[in-house]
């Protein structure tokens, strides 16, 4: 009897895939990374390596995402391409609402959510909602490929974990419409919450005796003009810190583009955070100008 070597078949390339943009290293975002993470975890090296030179050579048809799922094609060396499918589970509605009112309690949140930008512990909020933002488990994500290949997940799954890596890389509200949001979803529930008003305090029945409050002594403004730029007593601990703000541009951020914009071509709120920008950069300049002509 006698055994015959057949090499194996070579992937088709296809004219019209998406390839992989990054250099050798895929996530360059933190949140990106953390996403790749769990991939890693499940798939043995030798299939990630084939993933990501599948990734990077157009392999990979299309990504269609939408909430809690990612259907994909991807051209092997059959000449029909492998259907793949990356479930997610979708957060529901309540946990949502309990993420919402965690990122809308801290500012620093909100501020960099409304201007576009991922806060490096945003993962904060997620927990303190008792749900995840990532992949935590292999009960996270449900993986399938119409390959032969029997591992799941294979090389194709592979490469197109890699790809929403690198999409996730340039829009991190992908991951939040993977979640079961999409961005303007949660712009507006962020901007519903810090709009809403502070609760006021019931009203305190005055009693018939009130407090004595020390009688302030005025003095005539004609007879302390020696004395009007002195700073009071109190002042002698005041200081005041100069610094640019974290995020530039929050009135217009939080409250997005105003209906009377008609400018398709400009971006109104890049525009402002230019102009913010501009704004402190020239205030600070100005300000530590004139400590230096002080001294």
């Amino acid at each position: 009897m006698s055994w015959y070597w057949y090499p194996k078949p070579k992937p088709r390339r296809p004219a019209n895939g998406i390839k992989a943009q990054s250099g050798r290293q895929f996530g360059k975002t933190w949140w990106a990374s953390k996403w790749l993470d769990a991939l890693e975890r499940l798939v043995d090296p030798g299939r990630l390596t084939r993933g990501r030179s599948y990734a990077r050579s157009g392999q990979v048809l299309n990504l269609d995402i939408k909430p809690g799922r990612v259907d994909s094609r991807v051209q092997g060396s059959r000449p029909s391409p492998y259907k793949v499918q990356i479930e997610i589970k979708a957060l529901s509605d309540k946990d949502w609402e309990r993420v919402a009112d965690a990122m809308a309690g801290q500012a620093i949140f909100a501020a960099k959510l409304l201007s576009g930008e991922m806060p490096q512990n945003i993962e904060e909020a997620f927990t303190t909602a008792k749900v995840n933002l990532f992949p935590a488990s292999k009960g996270d994500l449900k993986t399938e490929c119409s390959c032969p290949d029997w591992s799941n997940p294979c090389k194709h799954i592979a490469a197109v974990y890699y790809l929403l890596g690198e999409q996730f890389d340039a829009d991190p509200f992908l991951l939040f419409r993977l979640r079961g949001k999409s961005k303007d979803e949660i712009m507006a529930m962020l901007r519903a919450r810090r709009a809403a008003p502070e609760p006021t305090a019931e009203p305190v029945e005055e009693t018939k005796r009130k407090p004595r409050v020390p009688a302030e002594l005025v003095v005539p403004l004609e007879k302390c003009l020696d004395r009007f730029w002195d700073a009071a007593d109190n002042l002698e601990d005041f200081a005041v810190k100069i610094e640019a703000p974290t995020v530039d541009a929050i009135p217009v951020k939080r409250l997005g583009t105003p209906g009377f914009w008609r400018d398709s071509k400009v971006d109104f709120i890049a525009l402002f955070a230019r102009a913010y920008k501009g704004i402190t950069d020239a205030a600070i300049r100005t300000a530590i100008g004139s400590e230096v002509k002080s001294k």
